[in-house]
């Protein structure tokens, strides 16, 4: 939520030819408790120290010598990322406030100054922009996570059901109606588990943490990279596999309990080899197996 505090520290700037107007704002401003305020008499420099500073809000001219307040604003189109020109234009001629506003002013201020008049467009404009800007960053971070959270559904999905939505790119958007789903007359499904995993993680560091688990996994696959069954995936600390999706096989139950056995030689090789002594827990089910997405946040597998 925007405070009062963030809007008086939100960052001003005043453009006047007129130096005497430049004091006056100032002085009206910091009176009201803004706290971040510059100003320049040279509209040409506004761009390059908008760029500098990213203003929340720029209190501009429109008739200065040289470049007026119309020049710069089309200017600052050129560089304002989000196309939202944080811009209150200064006028004393009624015509071109019009004007202003279709060139992309957000609001005016009429000369000769009226103190309350001033203060209340100042908070009004900068509480907008400092909402539009928090807003902005909500988006962004909802977007990242909802990237995140996709690349690790595709990631845990059997490959089947991936290659459906990756067909299909407005399911992983959340918008898909329908439910994507595969069944299978009969797999088996293999788990297992390091035990006391968090108790482990927390005596040791971060990058012997990350070591410890790429060489399990690395022992979990085949010397070629490739995982032994069907589908196989690590999961933190936990190692996912199923036998007899996309193409059944007969002989699924066997080659998953190979499985369970080379992994659990695999621990053993590394307990052999290092001062960790890890302990797993292997589970197996069997039966038919229905893999389906109803949104990017849910999977669900029923055995």
């Amino acid at each position: 939520m925007i405070t009062p505090r963030d809007i008086l520290h939100g960052k001003l700037l005043i453009v006047d030819d007129q130096e005497a107007n430049v004091l006056l704002l100032e002085q009206m401003l910091r009176s009201a408790g803004y706290t971040s305020i510059s100003s320049t008499m040279d509209s040409s420099k506004v761009c390059e120290l908008h760029l500098i500073h990213r203003y929340d809000l720029i209190l501009l001219d429109l008739q200065m010598p040289g470049m007026d307040g119309f020049q710069v604003m089309e200017n600052l189109k050129e560089i304002e990322r989000d196309s939202y020109l944080p811009v209150l234009v200064i006028t004393a001629q009624p015509a071109h406030k019009l004007r202003a506003l279709k060139s992309g002013a957000k609001d005016f201020v009429s000369k000769p100054f009226d103190l309350a008049e001033v203060l209340l467009r100042v908070h009004n404009m900068l509480e907008v922009r400092l909402l539009h800007q928090e807003s902005k960053r909500l988006y962004d971070r909802i977007a990242a996570e909802q990237k995140v959270s996709q690349r690790l559904l595709m990631n845990v999905l059997p490959t089947a059901l991936a290659a459906q939505l990756a067909a299909h790119p407005e399911a992983t958007s959340g918008t898909f109606a329908e439910l994507v789903t595969e069944s299978y007359a009969e797999v088996t499904v293999l788990f297992a588990d390091i035990l006391e995993f968090t108790k482990f993680a927390e005596g040791v560091g971060a990058e012997v943490l990350l070591g410890v688990l790429e060489d399990l996994s690395t022992r979990f696959d085949d010397p070629d990279g490739r995982s032994r069954l069907d589908e196989g995936r690590t999961i933190g600390n936990a190692y996912l596999a199923s036998v007899g999706l996309s193409d059944a096989v007969a002989e699924h139950t066997i080659k998953a309990s190979r499985k369970a056995l080379s992994i659990v030689e695999a621990v053993d090789h590394f307990n052999a080899h290092s001062r960790y002594k890890l302990k797993l827990r292997i589970g197996l089910d069997l039966g038919a197996e229905v893999s389906s997405t109803v949104s990017s946040r849910k999977v669900t597998y029923d055995l």
